[in-house]
């Protein structure tokens, strides 16, 4: 990784001295001289990096080489960070203060208020730490004549990915039996008196499947109709009673809760499964401690007779402790079935040829995976980007398989290998990203887009041509989680990506950075800093208990760049100013959820901050002006802080920022100079000011004229309520936005204009033709937008509460449409027109012709809700394939339809013959008298008959 270190910092220091000069703003006399001798020592320690990043692992004095080196990098980095902010402050200075002289301006160049010293003092100070950090990597340099090192080549490119990023994890390979053996113990006959619970315990290596094979008989479906409630926790290192207890209730009760002590805790759990079966999973155990486990067994005392607490761990040892009623030794996997998993993953969309190429060699190296399945997902994921035979027999033959000296109890030795080949075949960069996640704690979710501001804020990915690292960023999480590295996916509505890592690659990625990345709870703080400097952590996780008071000791973690708290501990707040004034270089902080109430002042000192994280931040009301000075600011994020009214209003200074996030906060307008940020990437929300004493200091949709490379979602609110009018909607510009996919126009706030107003307004904010989702909300136009049939490439639309809306345009016509909600319209008919076909109909076809045409052709999704004047879906004179003696006519309606809700439509008489014959997998109807009358089963409905081959049908 020291690689990946060493590149930015000799760019950084190429760039800086350059535009020192050139803007004329010179440090004392001869630091030219030491940066020229820092980047030769560089430039030649860089090319043996790659070799000492190799032998690291198995030699512990290059390992104590690399992390001098890595320290002193990281020394040098924050150095020139805080030069290259002074230059960008100066230039901030000249632009703002431009009435006074240039050279006043230059004299005082590093004289705002957040330097806090004199100017003179402060620039010496930076030559003085140049000097220092340069006098390090001098001596670091001679030294690497003492290991002979070789010149070795990093990968310094992405190789070929297959088409699909993720495996598919939904087919467990090799491990029927022991499900149905899992199974059958969850659903036996009970071998303990009434009211007590059996304990099944898997034991196996890490890397084995114990955690999936847990999750497999999880979700089987007679499990789950066996018990009334499921509960899984990851227990990990340490066996933390207290946050086990509040998972366990957090499931069985549907929210988090408020108690702290132990004793109370245990106590609602047991008066919540009591006389109801649950199945408890303790998934990852660790602990051999007795007295630990005793309080929880006994709370669950009360349950019903056949309840199940199914654990996972690696040592025998635990099984015993915990009082195993069935214990089942999870064995290694077959050659074969290591190979048929191996080939799944590095075969994957590989044509027949390549694969007989290819598969003798394959099979070789799937024999190395010694059973492991993990194993042979991870060397999979590293085949799936090699072509040539040569590639694979270099794999094959590497020596690193001869590798022996592992700390065996830090990683399981039967994986380590697999990982190591895999790690190594990165480039140096997407190297860097992966061991950050070291910093999380175990079965941490990580969010990717957090992930990938975090990336940013650390400086480990660079500009692109068009300046889009979060593009970058994508890509390099893609390779990770097609090489196995990242697991458990899930896609959230707001949050997109969700993931994991294994606890074994978890375990992997702290072994390569130790003494870099930490993760602490109030338990394990005081013996993780005994094992580990603080002083050399350079990225922090600490998961703290409500009732704990903040660590000071973490003070001493002076070269911190990355923090993240986990806790509700209302002394934090307290603790804020200390912290912000002695972690002066962190750049990525992260204090979700927590209850502070403000940040003070003292943020101002952090003047390398580039990731700000608030969010869920449920009682902060303010956030302080002094945050505006933080020059390199580039990820805010102030979702759900519903008690936070307003961003400062100096907000436009942050020129660097790219990601403003501000959805369900109290935040009510968008402050003036918005318009500076020219480089957004994303602006979530932009509250339209209805007036009052906001007026003055919010900013105009005009304001958005420049920020052309907002993307992803943008939700314009108070439509009606703002002062805006057309004018200034069409000044936002809208349609040059290429890179925005979501458009959400909310009509919604106080009515203060008539319909043609509102018309004109939606007219003039006219989206990019490529948009892909579009909803508009509580509109009061008579009629929706002429550009809506522009948008060829929109997947989902959904129109709500646009009450004064009698006719759809030819919705029918949009190719790639894939969903539709229509709610609360004044709509009366569904007919040709809306469809699409109306021309079709009416148009004269020549004798011979056939006319295809197919309306809504992609369209999978259709929920239609509260049309209270919709009688019929009807207007189709030629029925569907129709034919006469002399023409064709050929009319496909929603030809892939596979889910249809109808909500609150008392007047509709019928569903049309079109979705009946469409391939619907789920109907839903409610509140539809007519419709439950005819179709209802149980009412012996008429046309039951004609849904009756719908997998999924609810009508109520």
């Amino acid at each position: 990784m020291a690689e990946a270190l060493v590149s930015p910092i000799l760019e950084q220091l190429t760039t800086i001295v350059a535009q020192q000069v050139q803007e004329e703003v010179n440090l004392v006399v001869g630091v030219k001289k030491q940066c020229d001798k820092l980047k030769s020592n560089l430039l030649d320690i860089q090319s043996v990096l790659e070799d000492a990043d190799r032998k690291q692992v198995k030699d512990k004095a290059v390992r104590n080489w690399v992390d001098k080196l890595k320290d002193a990098c990281y020394d040098m980095d924050d150095v020139l960070d805080e030069w290259s902010t002074a230059i960008l402050r100066w230039k901030m200075e000249e632009a703002e203060e431009n009435t006074h002289s240039r050279q006043k301006i230059r004299c005082s160049f590093l004289g705002s208020p957040c330097f806090c010293l004199n100017q003179v003092v402060r620039r010496r100070d930076i030559a003085l730490k140049i000097k220092e950090v340069s006098e390090k990597v001098d001596d670091i340099a001679k030294e690497r004549a003492e290991y002979g090192f070789d010149l070795y080549k990093p990968t310094d490119e992405l190789q070929r990915l297959t088409t699909t990023s993720f495996v598919d994890e939904s087919s467990v390979i090799g491990r029927d039996g022991e499900k149905r053996n899992v199974v059958s113990k969850l659903l036996a006959e009970s071998s303990q008196e009434a009211r007590d619970v059996d304990v099944i315990s898997l034991v196996g290596l890490g890397g084995i499947g114990k955690t999936t094979l847990a999750q497999l008989a999880f979700n089987d479906s007679e499990v789950k109709a066996h018990f009334e409630k499921k509960i899984w926790v990851c227990v990990s290192i340490p066996f933390d009673e207290v946050r086990i207890a509040k998972a366990i209730l957090e499931q069985l009760e549907g929210r988090t809760p408020d108690l702290v002590e132990l004793q109370s805790l245990l106590q609602t759990v047991s008066e919540s499964i009591k006389g109801k079966r649950f199945l408890l999973v303790l998934d990852d155990v660790w602990t051999e401690n007795h007295r630990q486990w005793e309080p929880l067994k006994l709370s669950l005392k009360g349950c019903a007779r056949g309840s199940r607490i199914l654990v996972t761990t690696r040592k025998d040892a635990v099984a015993t402790i915990l009082g195993t009623d069935h214990r089942i030794n999870i064995e290694k996997l077959s050659d074969e079935i290591c190979r048929s998993i191996f080939n799944h993953v590095a075969f994957q969309e590989r044509s027949k040829d390549e694969r007989e190429r290819l598969t003798d060699i394959g099979d070789k190296i799937a024999n190395k995976c010694k059973g492991l399945p993990l194993a042979a997902k991870v060397l999979g994921g590293l085949m799936q980007s090699k072509i040539t035979r040569e590639e694979w027999e270099r794999v094959l033959s590497s020596e690193l398989w001869g590798l022996d000296e592992v700390d065996r109890d830090q990683v399981e030795r039967g994986i380590f290998i697999p990982l190591l080949l895999s790690y190594y075949d990165l480039p140096s960069v997407v190297r860097r990203c992966f061991l950050y996640c070291a910093m999380f704690p175990k079965d941490y979710e990580m969010r990717k887009y957090e992930l990938v501001k975090m990336w940013i804020a650390q400086g480990y990915l660079k500009e692109t041509s068009g300046g889009d690292m979060e593009a970058v960023g994508e890509q390099y999480f893609k390779v990770l989680a097609a090489r196995s590295f990242f697991q458990d996916f899930e896609t959230d509505t707001f949050e997109g990506m969700k993931f994991k890592m294994h606890d074994i690659v978890h375990d992997f990625a702290q072994y390569m950075t130790k003494n870099e990345c930490l993760t602490v709870d109030v338990n394990t703080l005081a013996e993780a800093t005994v094992e580990t400097s603080i002083e050399r952590v350079r990225h922090l996780s600490m998961m703290l208990s409500e009732e704990t008071s903040f660590p000071v000791s973490i003070h001493k973690a002076k070269g911190l760049r990355s923090l993240l708290i986990h806790t509700r501990d209302p002394s934090l707040g307290a603790a804020l100013p200390d912290l912000f004034k002695q972690l002066a270089y962190i750049r990525s902080l992260n204090l979700s959820g927590s209850s502070i109430k403000e940040i003070p002042n003292e943020v101002e000192k952090l003047i390398h901050l580039r990731h700000l994280n608030l969010a869920l931040c449920v009682e902060l009301e303010s956030l302080p002006e002094t945050m505006c000075d933080l020059c390199n600011l580039q990820s805010l994020d102030v979702t759900w802080c519903g008690s936070l009214k307003e961003l400062p209003n100096a907000i436009g200074k942050l020129i660097k920022l790219r990601d403003l996030r501000i959805y369900r906060s109290g935040v009510a307008f968008i402050p003036k100079g918005i318009e500076r940020i020219t480089c957004l990437r994303t602006l979530d929300v932009f509250t339209v000011c209805g007036g009052g004493e906001n007026e003055s200091k919010a900013a105009n949709l005009r304001e958005l004229k420049n920020l052309n490379h907002i993307g992803g979602s943008l939700t314009i609110r108070n439509l009606r309520g703002g002062k805006e009018d057309a004018s200034d909607a069409a000044e936002a510009q809208l349609k040059n936005k290429k890179r925005l996919l979501c458009l959400i126009l909310a009509f919604d706030g106080e009515k203060t204009e008539l319909p043609e107003h509102e018309g004109s307004l939606i007219e003039a904010l006219r989206p990019p033709s490529d948009l892909e989702n579009l909803t508009i909300t509580s509109y009061g136009g008579l009629d929706l937008p002429n550009w809506m049939m522009t948008l060829t490439r929109l997947q989902e639309l959904t129109l709500i509460d646009c009450t004064n809306v009698e006719v759809l345009p030819p919705l029918g016509r949009l190719p790639n449409l894939e969903s539709l909600v229509l709610s609360s319209l004044k709509v009366r008919r569904l007919d040709a027109g809306f469809l699409g076909i109306e021309k079709v109909e009416n148009a004269s076809i020549n004798e011979g012709e056939i006319a295809r045409v197919t309306a809504f052709p992609k369209l999978k999704k259709l929920l239609i809700m509260d049309l209270k004047e919709v009688e019929d879906c009807d207007g189709i004179e030629r029925r569907v394939g129709e034919e006469d003696a002399n023409t064709t006519s050929i009319i496909s309606i929603m030809p892939q339809l596979q889910y249809l809700r109808i909500e609150y439509c008392q007047l509709l008489r019928a569903l049309p013959d079109y979705v009946l014959a469409a391939p619907l997998r789920v109907l839903d109807i409610w509140g539809c008298p007519n419709l439950r009358k005819r179709y209802g089963k149980e009412e012996m409905g008429e046309d039951w008959q004609k849904i009756s081959h719908i997998p999924n049908i609810s009508i109520i």
